[in-house]
């Protein structure tokens, strides 16, 4: 596909700033950029501390999905998980209310300022508010030493854990974990997420012997198609998961769930409802706890309603060309 020009993007782009219903990773409001092409719109939302390097993936992703399109899908329906923020125990089940028919929960851990007591009471009170058949997974984001990720996963598997994604940060770490849970009899698999999105070389994943299964998302990867290509070098069962995307970047990740010849577990693409609003008065949101596979169009109204001050706009239009340059390099 031909790199669109960059006055084309910028004729395009739209800058919008939601609140989050709850602090998420340490965010309020999601700020991201969105452009529409010839198949559609394309989401281009690199958190704001990324580079032009790293947002560079961003926007050949937000190009593929407003210029291209995606591979034909092979299914019309993605189940997702409920994903429960490093909320108090006490919260739990108004955050699950907000994912009806879901039968997975992924459950954020080893938030800095929180003790391992207080994820022991999240993940227990979700154990409690979803029943003994429901499946939850735990995420890390890189936040636990070997030691700790041992000592965490060995009380948490108490409460049956399907698998922890991220637990340490170094994917030499992840394949360390793996072999400490092993002596220690600790039945959790492992999960490589940031190790993938965020790596120079994902394949390290696979060559080290670092996880059980990968987490993808679109967005950092470059797009569908690059994603497919990496869950399929890498040979490891795959999760697609959200970035924070509004539904114009949600309809990208299912684009890639549906996509892939095999989808063994939930997906984490069930997060509009963590913002206060959207950008299409038609959001895709889980019912019975799947996602339809399609597309989002954005409201005028909407986006004029979120739209971020002309000063956000101006430093988007910055971003934008910057990544465009590492693009076309």
């Amino acid at each position: 596909m031909e790199l669109p020009g960059l006055g084309e993007l910028e004729a395009s782009l739209r800058v919008v700033s939601i609140p989050m219903r709850l602090r998420f990773r340490g965010i309020t409001h999601r700020e991201v950029a969105l452009i529409e092409g010839p198949a559609g719109w394309g989401e281009f939302g690199p958190f704001l501390d990324y580079g032009p390097v790293e947002s560079s993936r961003w926007l050949a992703s937000a190009i593929e999905s407003a210029y291209a399109g995606w591979p034909a899908p092979v299914r019309d329906s993605v189940p997702v998980n409920a994903t429960v923020p490093a909320v108090p125990a006490s919260d739990v089940a108004a955050v699950l209310q907000r994912f009806p028919g879901c039968t997975t929960a992924k459950v954020k851990v080893a938030e800095a300022g929180q003790s391992l007591a207080d994820d022991a009471d999240r993940v227990s009170a979700v154990r409690d508010a979803m029943g003994v058949n429901a499946r939850i997974r735990v995420d890390a984001n890189g936040g636990w030493s070997v030691d700790q990720a041992r000592d965490a996963l060995g009380r948490l598997t108490a409460y049956g854990i399907e698998y922890a994604e991220q637990p340490c940060a170094a994917v030499e770490d992840l394949a360390r974990l793996r072999v400490a849970l092993a002596r220690n009899g600790i039945a959790v698999p492992i999960a490589a997420d940031e190790s993938i999105r965020k790596a120079e070389d994902p394949l390290r994943v696979r060559d080290l012997g670092a996880a059980d299964l990968i987490v993808v998302k679109v967005a950092p990867l470059g797009g569908v198609r690059a994603a497919l290509r990496i869950v399929e070098e890498c040979g490891l069962p795959a999760v697609v998961s959200s970035a924070l995307d509004t539904s114009v970047g949600i309809a990208a990740g299912l684009a890639l769930a549906a996509a892939l010849p095999k989808l063994d577990h939930a997906c984490g693409l069930g997060t509009v409802g963590l913002f206060e609003g959207d950008v299409t008065t038609d959001p895709i949101r889980p019912i019975e706890g799947a996602l339809a596979v399609r597309r989002a169009t954005p409201d005028p109204d909407l986006l004029n309603r979120w739209a971020a001050p002309a000063d956000r706009h101006l430093w988007w239009l910055g971003r934008l060309r910057s990544a465009h340059a590492e693009v076309a390099s």
